[in-house]
């Protein structure tokens, strides 16, 4: 959700801050721009719409020092006038985040004379900063003094006209990392920013404030405080985050399952037991210590912890709680000490993910774990305990394979609490060690139904609602599969437990209403024969994903699709992947913008 880009070097920084931005598009936005400084002058150039035509624009600019910009609208609607960078007097600033009092800043500022052009929060910080010049000319410690009167989170960038090749950067609450080089200083959201010039990686603390030149970089705390990071060599690579012979990043997501559930499992791929280091040196004693679980997450996540409650609660014999993390600090509950926190988050910046975190440590509650797919977030720094999954990269708003990857590391907390509760006998383990090896493979065969998914997938190319149904474990993968066909075809889709048509859902079933059912071959499986049934005399159209032993028969309004395996407890692993094929092909019949929905962002750092 919006991306920053900043750039001090000696050579023209504008291809950079371009390529930065359009590796960053995958977080959402609606317009995107650029602030540089050029024979004693600031240069801004913005656009809405797509990074593309800011290049465009910007084909024939140069400069040593610049900043920019993609915006995802929250204060102001999406147009010109309302994207970044914003400026005041010799200043331009470009920000990530949402500033609680900017109201209060903005009717002060107004009073000492600024004018305000735009609907957003961002312009009061730049006009803040240019009234802290007045009696404070020394940049950096104007902003420092500035972002002390901020409430809210922030990531900002800001240069000077005035003091051309510096960069001052400062975080609370958002990502920002900063880039170093011999041939220059950089800063972005992420670090797929800036692997163009640079794997080494600085990744900023809130309350942070650094100055970039393009020979050095100095970092404070907001206070004065010097202090010093570590420098981090990123493990990404720039193919990494290419689309390669894909039509769309979702597309390479969903087929780079296979690799990334190997990669993620690795640690246990040698292995004839799980211990429970895989989760942090201290995981022995304290998931010793434990005896409750509460899980907290938003989206995609939380859909990933709803699958996890079963396998906990059945193979672990833990009760389990999931929270959506938006509500959980916003109401009064019980505080229990000994109950394990678990923050599940791909990028381990979604901002109420972190705060719910937060929320439960300060009620006492600090034995957490972090499952994230980003070693270096906050989510991870903040929990006692983490899970780095090995998902790699992941672009396409829609989440594919940081999903899979997270079930499969809810699997191995799963026996792992087990085993240290005395309800995992060596013969399970083993077995389940097996399935685990095999469940790459077990993807990759699912992902050779994707010919006969691309044929359902026409059938919806008029349809407005859709029904899904799944039992059990598979709820979640119903509800998961809801999500997807929503986000990225525009389709009103809802998942509800099958046994719970006749309360309310049969009522919407008619032949317009496709109805998708998870169908594996499990304890449920002649309960959810019945409930889809009762889809059928009331004249629904139903597509089943069934294992191939389920025995349900395809007919006249009946389309079956076979998994090449029943795979057990891991079944919701290998029924979501088809989910995700289905939700693709059908965005791409209804000819939506797949990889970047309207009105969404990938990594949602505000509340």
């Amino acid at each position: 959700m919006c991306g920053i880009v900043a750039a001090a070097a000696q050579y023209n920084i504008v291809p950079v801050l371009i390529e930065g931005l359009m590796r960053l598009e995958y977080r959402g936005y609606d317009s995107a721009g650029l602030a540089i400084i050029g024979d004693g002058q600031i240069e801004r150039l913005r656009s809405v719409g797509r990074v593309a035509e800011l290049a465009a624009a910007a084909a024939t600019t140069t400069a040593i020092t610049g900043i920019a910009h993609t915006r995802w609208a929250t204060h102001g609607v999406p147009s010109e006038r309302n994207a970044h960078p914003h400026v005041s007097g010799a200043i331009a600033v470009v920000h990530n985040g949402i500033i609680e009092n900017y109201e209060s800043l903005r009717r002060e500022l107004s009073a000492q004379g600024y004018v305000f052009t735009s609907d957003t929060d961002t312009e009061s910080i730049a006009h803040l900063i240019e009234a802290t010049l007045q009696t404070e000319p020394d940049l950096f410690n104007a902003v420092q003094r500035a972002c002390r009167r901020l409430v809210g989170a922030f990531a900002i960038a800001v240069i000077d006209r005035s003091q051309p090749g510096r960069i001052i950067v400062a975080r609370e609450g958002s990502p920002l990392l900063l880039g170093l080089s011999e041939n220059g200083n950089y800063a972005a959201s992420d670090a797929s920013a800036l692997l163009q010039v640079t794997r080494n990686m600085v990744y900023l603390e809130n309350g942070d404030i650094a100055e970039l030149t393009a020979a050095a970089v100095r970092i404070e705390r907001l206070d004065g405080t010097p202090v010093e990071r570590p420098v981090h060599v990123s493990q990404l690579s720039a193919a990494a985050v290419e689309l390669g012979n894909y039509q769309h990043y979702m597309q390479k997501e969903i087929f780079e399952q296979p690799d990334a559930l190997a990669n993620t499992l690795e640690i246990v791929g040698g292995s004839k037991s799980i211990q429970p280091g895989i989760f942090g040196a201290e995981a022995a004693h304290l998931l010793a210590d434990i005896d409750h679980i509460l899980i907290l997450a938003c989206g995609t996540s939380a859909h990933s912890g709803l699958t996890a409650r079963y396998w906990l609660e059945a193979l672990a014999g833990i009760p389990c709680t999931v929270e959506v993390a938006s509500e959980y600090r916003y109401r009064i509950s019980v505080p229990n000490p000994r109950q394990l926190v678990v923050a599940i988050s791909q990028s381990g910046e979604t901002a109420d993910t972190l705060a719910a975190l937060r929320h439960a440590k300060s009620l006492g509650q600090m034995k957490t774990l972090a499952i994230c797919n980003v070693p270096e977030s906050a989510i991870v720094r903040e929990s006692a305990l983490r899970f780095i999954t090995r998902a790699g990269p992941e672009i396409g708003v829609a989440s594919t394979k940081a999903f899979t990857t997270q079930l499969a590391a809810l699997f191995l907390l799963t026996l792992v609490v087990a085993k240290i509760r005395n309800r995992l006998s060596a013969e399970q383990e083993s077995n389940y060690i097996d399935q685990l090896r095999h469940l790459p493979v077990a993807v990759n065969k699912v992902l050779a139904l994707e010919d006969d998914i691309r044929q359902w997938a026409q059938r919806f190319a008029d349809k407005h609602h859709a029904l899904f149904l799944g039992r059990g474990r598979h709820y979640p993968i119903a509800m998961e599969g809801a999500l997807k066909l929503k986000e990225i075809s525009y389709i009103h889709a809802e998942a509800y437990p099958a046994g719970e048509l006749k309360h309310g859902p049969l009522a919407l079933v008619d032949a317009n209403m496709p109805v998708i059912s998870v169908a594996p071959r499990d304890d449920l499986l002649e309960k959810l024969k019945s409930n889809l049934q009762e889809v059928r005399a009331r004249g629904g159209e139903l597509y089943v994903f069934a294992d191939g032993d389920s025995e349900i028969p395809a007919s006249e309004g009946v389309h079956i699709l076979r998994l090449p395996e029943h795979y057990g407890e891991l079944s919701p692993i290998l029924h979501v992947v088809p989910l995700q094929l289905l939700s693709y092909h059908v965005a791409l019949v209804k000819g939506t913008d797949v990889d970047k929905p309207r009105n969404l962002a990938k990594s949602v750092t505000v509340e």
